[in-house]
């Protein structure tokens, strides 16, 4: 792990020293995103040493095909890459005809990078002594802009330390870019035409396939000692797939040299191909007029709003309070809700890792967050894009061999369809269908707006249930349902029968469609009679459903009263985890997979992730033997592992435990915790984080249309505190060791209850329990 290499700070990620072992990892951390594009923290100078260029675009993706050696009948025929984009941030850099390249500089000192999570802006300053002596200073910044949503700004700084010089700007936009992570080493994109005028350099390519277009362009100006000189390119240099400018200054010793660059996408998805060009003009010349000093200002107070609701507090934990605020930063880079034909991605813009765009993490991890924290329309546009893909859905269960509407919702996809392509994942993670229909309901348990269910939720119920009553097997052994061939969310055991999170949410979809069902044809009978048209759905029908539903089976043991994982469970060699030799130690990158699969390590919460969902439906002695159970074989190898356990141990009162896999939900890539962060960051199970302290912690429950809260504290920290928006009021708690403060901000007083106890909060004034 590297424990001391991010610098603990209550609002920024801070890296001191240059390191060439480190900079694809930095690269990931100090990241930027604005929810319509991002990018990792690539040097804007030529660097030699090892590097992961990545820009990213939201919603454009390339369909690679398959690699297989063996295809399966109903395979995904391509896997979706998330792309590469054009790269519009590079600045070529000489100084008295040396290149600057920190990797072949005499000396690097005072090194530094800062992410400013407050602001939104990333920072970066170092001093180098070139190979021809010349020494000088550099300061960068660079932002994303959240108003204007496809403009990202750069100020580049040279002062010269020692001699005068001259100092070359080489600012670029380069298409000639290929995905880090490709089946076949595949072109991407067609360059179709490059343009200049002035300062202002547009690139315009094309997507093989899915003929995305994108205008990839630049705006440069420069400076010296703070005054603009209106300068103009010495020199254009256009190639095939790459348009440079080049500005020449005369410097003398202590000035300096700055360079202003404009840079982002206008993107066919957003606008007609024929205006990308007009659009990216129109978009410079807005930043123009806005100017450098008010776009960074602009910045900043966006910023600001966000964190005005979506802000946890800490007291007295620095590296727990560095840790909630970086996933809840990285969480708003990647999607602000704006558009619903775009998700969350795992990595977000940080990496290319995982490919498509949506996984089961949106419904199970983020839907909470982004409900509680945003405005419920921004949780209901997620809902909706499961909806706009019900009939691909459709269309991936009948590759399978389902018919009658049966949806299967994709592990991974870009569009709907299914293009994961591990079949143990493809054809047998199944539970993915379980989490959709439980944001559903989950998202009219927290807001109240029942309106998405007979508009639309209605019809994506009925498709999984159609599903899970085909998938079902009716066993004459046992004299019940059965679902054989399954990966649960345990990934360490593929093909098994019966894995026991999987057929209870097989058995609560089909009771809570058949509830929907009934709720919409007695209160809303002109929705329920155009759905019931349109899926020819008879009483008949939900009688097979309900004998499904009814006569499920439950893999158990009565000699250690739990529910077991899978029917063969108890079959494995039952080592726990600490008596696993450390240096056997992250399994999956330790073992074949014939050793792991045959192994009780549990990658994540499994029967745990049932015990999470439906809490209300056992006991807490239930979940204490469950849990002290499975945790001892769980090897957490998942990102989305740690934040379950840590709310489960907070509701059993074990607040030590829930501390310590809060630090390692909340740090693991900050911490590195897997050894894989140069790859791209952990984004959806950030939102788990926040979950574990406002679920866990805070034991932020919804019943009966009422908030509850359990409110406990780890002994490691002074006191917390967050907000959430529930129903358009927005409640903050506060708590420390001795008591838990409300406070509403709101038109009307709310009652929530506390540790069982109603109490009555009124707007404007202060509860303290």
């Amino acid at each position: 792990m590297n424990q001391d290499y991010i610098k603990p700070d209550n609002w920024s990620i801070i890296e001191e020293g240059f390191d060439a072992e480190r900079v694809k990892s930095s690269e990931s951390l100090f990241s930027i995103g604005n929810g319509a594009m991002g990018q990792r923290a690539n040097f804007e100078e030529n660097y030699s040493g090892e590097t992961f260029q990545g820009s990213y675009i939201a919603g454009v993706y390339y369909p690679d095909k398959t690699r297989v050696g063996w295809w399966k009948n109903g395979y995904p025929e391509y896997f979706a890459k998330v792309l590469n984009a054009p790269n519009w941030i590079g600045i070529d850099i000489e100084i008295n005809g040396e290149n600057l390249d920190l990797a072949k500089c005499k000396s690097v000192s005072n090194f530094r990078r800062e992410l400013n999570m407050k602001e939104g802006i990333y920072y970066r300053t170092f001093n180098v002594t070139l190979l021809n002596g010349t020494e000088i200073s550099v300061k960068a910044m660079r932002f994303l802009s959240l108003d204007i949503d496809e403009l990202g700004v750069i100020k580049y700084e040279i002062t010269l330390l020692n001699n005068n010089a001259t100092i070359i700007y080489k600012p670029y936009v380069d298409g000639g870019i290929t995905n880090e992570d490709t089946n076949w080493d595949d072109k991407f994109w067609n360059i179709l035409d490059i343009q200049d005028n002035q300062n202002t350099g547009l690139l315009v390519s094309r997507t093989l396939k899915t003929n995305f277009t994108a205008c990839t362009f630049m705006h440069n100006s420069i400076v010296v000692d703070g005054k603009n000189i209106n300068a103009t390119p010495s020199t254009v240099d256009k190639s095939s797939n790459k348009i440079q400018f080049s500005y020449e200054v005369n410097a003398i010793n202590g000035q300096t040299i700055t360079i202003q660059k404009l840079g982002g996408y206008t993107v066919s998805t957003n606008h007609s191909e024929n205006q990308l060009l007009d659009a990216a003009n129109t978009i410079i010349a807005k930043g123009i007029a806005v100017g450098y000093i008010q776009l960074a200002e602009n910045q900043k107070q966006a910023w600001a709003k966000i964190w005005e609701m979506s802000d946890i507090t800490i007291d007295g934990d620095v590296k727990a309070q560095q840790g909630i605020r970086f996933n809840i930063f990285q969480l708003n880079q990647t999607y602000l809700g704006k558009d619903s034909r775009l998700n969350i991605g795992p990595k977000g813009f940080t990496g290319e890792k995982y490919g498509g765009s949506t996984y089961w993490d949106t419904e199970a991890y983020c839907i909470p967050f982004y409900m509680a924290t945003k405005d419920q329309k921004v949780a209901r546009n997620l809902l909706e894009y499961r909806y706009n893909h019900l009939e691909k859905a459709i269309e991936n269960a009948a590759k399978l061999g389902f018919n009658n509407g049966a949806a299967l919702y994709p592990m991974v996809t870009m569009n709907g369809e299914e293009c994961h392509n591990e079949w143990e994942i493809t054809f047998e993670e199944i539970h993915r269908n379980g989490a959709i229909a439980f944001a559903i309901f989950n998202y009219y348990r927290f807001t109240g707006d029942y309106s998405y269910i007979p508009e639309k939720g209605l019809e994506v119920l009925i498709g999984i249930a159609r599903f899970w009553h085909q998938r079902a097997t009716f066993s004459t052994y046992r004299n019940q349902y059965v679902i054989l061939g399954v990966t649960g969310p345990n990934e360490y055991e593929n093909n098994v029968n019966n894995n026991w999170y999987t057929n209870y949410l097989a058995k609560w979809c089909i009771d809570y469609a058949i509830e929907q069902i009934n709720k919409v044809q007695k209160d809303y009978s002109a929705d329920y009679a155009r759905v019931m048209s349109k899926v020819n759905l008879d009483n008949a029908e939900m009688a097979h459903w309900k004998d499904v539903a009814d006569n499920m089976y439950f893999p158990y043991s009565e000699e250690r009263d739990v529910y077991l994982q899978q029917d063969g469970f108890l079959d494995k060699e039952l080592v726990k985890v600490h008596d696993l030799d450390k240096s056997q130690r992250p399994i999956n990158q330790k073992w074949s997979w014939d050793r792991i699969l045959r192994s009780p390590y549990i990658k994540q919460a499994d029967t745990l992730q049932g015990f999470y969902f439906f809490e209300d439906h056992f006991s807490k002695e239930q979940l204490e033997k469950h849990f002290d159970f499975y945790e001892p074989y769980t090897v957490h190898e998942s990102s989305l592992s740690p934040c379950v356990h840590s709310i489960q141990a907070a509701v059993l009162d074990r607040m030590e435990q829930a501390y310590t896999f809060y630090l390692r939900t909340s740090r693991l890539d900050l911490d590195d915790y897997n050894k894989e962060v140069e790859e791209g960051l952990h984004i959806t199970s950030m939102a788990g984080t926040w979950m574990s302290i406002v679920e866990g912690f805070g034991g932020m429950r919804v019943k009966n249309d009422t908030l509850h809260f359990n409110p406990k504290i780890p002994n490691e920290w002074k006191g917390y505190s967050f907000k959430v928006n529930f129903r358009n009021q927005i409640i903050k708690v506060s708590v420390n060791h001795s008591q838990t403060n409300f406070s509403l901000e709101g038109e009307n007083a709310i009652t929530v209850f506390v540790n069982g106890k109603e109490v009555l909060v009124e707007p404007n004034s202060l509860v303290t329990v």
